[in-house]
């Protein structure tokens, strides 16, 4: 138990669903926790009281040596594909403490990452570095700063225990908040070991928790799998609207309130090109930049088999539905695409034409190599110097046709401006810049290169002129990512 002045507001929904959906395991804990970030406004958000959960009776579950009040110690069954290859997974280093319902009676899990051992470690010794957590934490806190439905990172402890990896490394915990941790790969596991019986329990969980006006529809399976779609429809297309390269878009890291989960291997573009990977182990490119849209249809599709049973008696009338629900997807995404680029260019609106000026722009941005992030920025600004991509001919005939595509619309230079710089980012949280924290932070125990990090990065509309620094691109962009584990 822990004290309440914490503001703990716990329950445990998900332990209704049938016992092969988690594990109840008893804490594993650590030696000498000590926190090093708390995400305070997140905090205060969740009604948490920092201070108190600062403390040592906080820090002790945040550690995962005490279960809070109310609160629970599970972990999650769930399978998924990985690389497109099916396989029993679950929450092999992660538990989860409860449900927290905020003052505005909102529901958001609290899970330990990096907690130990689970029946789902699959040989693995359950922990988590430092760096991987601090990194989670910069790049989840980065996403919601650009408006992207994304988990959350409330705080990450030190554990005072060695981890041992390639080398001995500090251990660390992540606690993460989600809407929920229900997964593609969670209904993939449902259709595998539990049968009609448990695809319609959880499907029944799901709707309730995140989709209730789909029970309330004539086909409320049907409805749900629509609702879905068109939320990982969205939400791609905005990562595709910045550059963001998630890199481990496995089933199994496809959340089902459309919430962006699992920042090992991501990353964001520097030059435009869609081909470009940054994760170590995606050495055929499955899930480029180009590709992610793709993958989010094929990820989309494997929910839908999964729900085939529910959506009509006849399975090959389920079928047809499913695929028919499918078919929506690459409109949805489309739509939402064009949209946000259409923003991005100063457009009150998408009409017949604009797309082969979207196409037209980022062609030359890829022949000639040019900054994503940058590039949208520098059109925002009207400082159209320095790119090579500018001074080419390409370029100069785009320009042109864009102009005369803001006269039809005959807004002023002042109301375009506003809206391009509330869709262009002027920071990302660039890949050195991250790394160049997180070895401050565990190399030499300094904490103030990634404060600073996050400073900025979490007001990435801002164009702060103080902020510039920020914006240069690394001189040596042979970078990759690891999962971390």
């Amino acid at each position: 138990m822990t004290n309440s002045k914490i503001g703990w507001n716990l329950e445990t929904t998900y332990t209704k669903l049938p016992d092969k959906f988690f594990s109840i395991i008893d804490v594993n804990p650590v030696s000498y926790p000590e926190l090093i970030v708390l995400n305070s406004p997140l905090a205060d958000s969740l009604g948490l009281n920092g201070e108190a959960l600062a403390e040592q009776e906080g820090v002790k579950v945040l550690a995962g040596n005490s279960v809070p009040e109310d609160g629970a110690s599970l972990a999650q069954a769930y399978a998924g594909h990985q690389f497109g290859h099916f396989t029993m997974l679950g929450d092999g280093r992660a538990l989860l403490i409860g449900e927290q319902l905020t003052p505005e009676g909102k529901r958001f899990d609290l899970q330990l990452k990096g907690s130990g051992r689970t029946p789902y470690s699959r040989g693995g010794d359950g922990r988590a570095t430092l760096g991987p957590m601090l990194r989670e934490y910069i790049i989840s806190e980065a996403m919601h700063g650009l408006g992207i439905p994304t988990t959350r990172s409330l705080a990450v402890v030190t554990t005072g225990e060695p981890v041992y990896r390639e080398k001995v490394l500090p251990g660390a915990i992540l606690t993460r908040v989600a809407a929920s941790h229900l997964r593609v790969g969670t209904f993939e596991f449902a259709r595998q070991w539990t049968g009609e019986e448990g695809i319609k329990a959880l499907t029944d969980y799901a709707i309730h928790r995140h989709y209730p006006e789909a029970a309330k529809d004539d086909k409320p399976y049907l409805a749900f799998l629509h609702e879905v779609i068109k939320i990982q429809a969205e939400l791609i297309a905005k990562w595709q609207l910045v550059g963001f390269i998630h890199g481990v878009m496995n089933t199994d890291n496809m959340t089902i309130c459309g919430e962006t989960i699992d920042y090992g291997p991501c990353a964001f573009m520097n030059q435009y090109d869609p081909k470009t990977v940054f994760s170590s182990i995606d050495r055929q490119g499955r899930y480029a930049y180009g590709n992610q849209p793709y993958i989010g249809g094929w990820n989309l599709a494997r929910l839908a088999e999964t729900l085939v049973p529910l959506l009509h008696e006849d399975d090959e009338e389920g079928v047809k539905l499913a695929q028919t629900a499918l078919e929506g997807y690459s409109v949805l995404f489309r739509e939402a695409w064009m949209k946000g680029m259409a923003q991005k260019l100063g457009l009150k609106s998408f009409e017949s034409g604009d797309e082969t000026l979207f196409d037209q722009l980022l062609s030359a941005m890829e022949k000639y190599s040019a900054d994503f992030t940058n590039t949208f920025r520098s059109l925002t600004l009207g400082e159209l110097e320095g790119a090579v991509l500018f001074k080419s001919a390409e370029f100069v005939n785009w320009y042109s046709s864009w102009q005369k595509r803001l006269e039809k619309q005959e807004d002023n230079e002042e109301t375009v401006k506003d809206r391009m710089q509330r869709a262009n980012p002027s920071v990302i949280p660039r890949n050195h810049r991250v790394e160049e924290a997180l070895e401050a932070a565990v190399e030499n125990d300094d904490m103030k290169v990634m404060e600073s990090l996050l400073e900025v990065i979490t007001d990435p509309y801002s164009y702060n002129e103080a902020h510039k620094n920020y914006c240069e691109v690394p001189t040596d962009d042979n970078y990759q990512t690891f999962c971390g584990t």
